[in-house]
């Protein structure tokens, strides 16, 4: 039997999703029962629970090409807005329906394997660290050898608190990686996502290149997908003379677009210079203590590579957006988040909800 041929379903392709829409994402197994409840729902069987069905991904779709569809996903929205960008192949779509006589939201039907990749494979993120005005204090030879050295014995030092980080060093300059995963019910696989650490690290290597070459840093990241699913962060040759970030060249040239953006806005007076500069998303997905506080936080545009939306960085001093996040991750001090007022008001009804469903079971009533 074809999938959703009841009269109550509207049925979708992959080129008729919604746009910038709230969807749920959900395994091919639970294709079957998810409809059959459903139709016991339209026949008015008060036994009918769609919602027990399987495990929702939500997402929302940017654009469809002749390939597939471009997606967000979400991770976690329970305590930071976490947001991944993907690509949906036409392969890996099974089908998509609506229940439109009780239900907002299209509920898309994807391959198993697709969707435990997505769940299971490691993610990174990705950031550069430089030194100011290096130009200038070479010039004037303040850099000596002894201090490169020492520099680069320190930063052995703190890689070696830091195993779950790469750090690939230049003198005047540091590329850092580390890798994440969701998970999903089910498996081992956990959810391992900490920005917050990076900019922790970030605050160390702060005080090392001031106490070192005597210079300030500044850092941009950004997050994206690892195409090495399975991989270790680096991997270094057999001869030692061959070193992989066991990553595409993407995301950092997205850091470099970033950075060649913050550049000529100084130089234009758009903003100063800052010590920090993050992508939209990486920015999003920080856990702040004030929801209002991270909404007025001062962004610029740029031109994203291989995504039809516009790209966004947001630019802070450390001691500012420290301040300003809940950073208990870290062991720093942290305040309780303001929640955004919808999230309250939903938080809210569903408690009254809970609550009044667990009232109509109590035999005491």
């Amino acid at each position: 039997m074809a999938a959703f041929n009841h009269s109550s379903f509207q049925v979708y392709g992959i080129a008729d999703l919604p746009l910038n829409r709230d969807i749920y994402m959900m395994d091919e197994i639970y294709l079957q029962d998810w409809e059959m409840e459903n139709i016991k729902r339209f026949e008015q069987d008060e036994d009918a629970d769609p919602y027990s069905i399987g495990y929702i991904t939500p997402i929302h779709v940017s654009e469809v090409t002749s390939s597939g569809a471009e997606i967000s996903w979400y991770p976690n929205t329970h305590d930071r807005f976490h947001e991944v960008k993907t690509f949906l192949p036409n392969e890996a779509f099974v089908a998509g329906a609506l229940a439109y006589e009780y239900d907002k939201r299209v509920q898309l039907f994807v391959k198993s394997d697709w969707l435990r990749t997505l769940h299971l494979r490691a993610n990174s993120i990705f950031g550069m660290i430089d030194a100011v005005d290096m130009t200038d204090a070479l010039k004037q030879g303040t850099i000596s050898h002894d201090k490169v050295i020492a520099l680069r014995s320190q930063l052995d030092e703190i890689a070696s608190r830091h195993p779950d980080i790469s750090f690939i060093s230049f003198a005047d300059s540091l590329l850092l990686k580390t890798n994440w995963t969701v998970g999903m019910v089910e498996s081992d696989v956990k959810y391992t996502y900490r920005p917050e650490a990076l900019l922790a690290l970030f605050h160390d290597l702060q005080a090392l290149y001031r106490d070192t070459l005597g210079l300030e840093i500044y850092g941009v990241f950004a997050q994206g997908s690892n195409e090495y699913y399975e991989d270790q962060l680096l991997h270094i040759s057999p001869s030692k003379n061959h070193i992989s970030l066991n990553s595409l060249g993407l995301p950092f040239a997205q850091i470099s677009l970033i950075e060649a953006a913050a550049r000529k806005a100084i130089r234009d007076g758009t903003h100063a210079r800052m010590e920090l500069y993050l992508d939209e998303d990486f920015f999003n997905s920080l856990q702040f203590a004030d929801w209002e506080r991270k909404s007025k936080w001062p962004s610029y545009h740029y031109k994203a590579k291989m995504t039809p939306e516009p790209g966004k960085y947001y630019y802070a001093q450390f001691d500012d957006l420290s301040a300003a996040l809940n950073l208990r991750q870290t062991g720093l001090p942290f305040a309780a988040p303001k929640l955004h007022p919808v999230v309250r008001w939903v938080r809210s009804t569903f408690s009254k909800a809970r609550r009044f469903i667990a009232s109509l079971s109590d035999p005491s009533r």
